[in-house]
């Protein structure tokens, strides 16, 4: 209870016991929005780290396709030229 004073002492002491109420739980509160704040940076990482495979295995498809089609044009240059030696045209 709160010490005598000009307003009625039930007030007083309800309005303690509801700062105190505040207070006590202010630490819990605190951990729940730290475990909130780091499960949604956490899931943020992992789909990051999903876009970014994404993105590489298209970058390695399109290098991929664009070797082999070097591979055949290569090919069909050293054809073309052995064409031209044999018909000599």
């Amino acid at each position: 209870m709160a010490f005598p004073t000009a307003v009625n002492s039930q007030i007083t002491d309800s309005v303690t016991q509801s700062n105190l109420q505040v207070l006590g739980s202010a630490p819990a509160i605190a951990m729940g929005n730290l475990y909130q704040a780091t499960a949604q940076a956490l899931a943020n990482a992992a789909h990051n780290a999903t876009s970014a495979q994404q993105q590489m295995y298209v970058a390695a498809q399109a290098a991929t396709t664009m070797g082999v089609a070097m591979l055949y044009s290569l090919d069909t240059a050293s054809d073309a030229k052995a064409v031209k030696a044999i018909f000599g045209s």
